[in-house]
């Protein structure tokens, strides 16, 4: 018996797109706030960007994208 070629989910795909749509409205956001935080001091700036951008882009929702993409389900089952 050979065994069946490997057909990949359409979770991944859907879950790809997902994360590209998030980073382009990431992106908007970025853009739409600009001024306001253009006239912060420098180190402001640089902090605030960094803790948006992991908090928001990566750590919240990518997780959970990931997870779903290989699993089905949105959170992990528990230990």
């Amino acid at each position: 018996m050979t065994p069946d070629p490997y057909q990949p989910s359409w979770r991944r795909t859907a879950g790809a797109f997902l994360i590209l749509a998030l980073i382009a409205l990431w992106a908007g956001l970025v853009v739409h706030f600009s001024d306001p935080v253009s006239r912060w001091p420098a180190l402001a700036q640089g902090v605030f960007y960094v803790i948006a951008g992991l908090a928001w882009i990566w750590v919240l929702p990518l997780r959970r994208i990931l997870a779903w993409s290989e699993t089905g389900r949105w959170r992990r089952p528990a230990d």
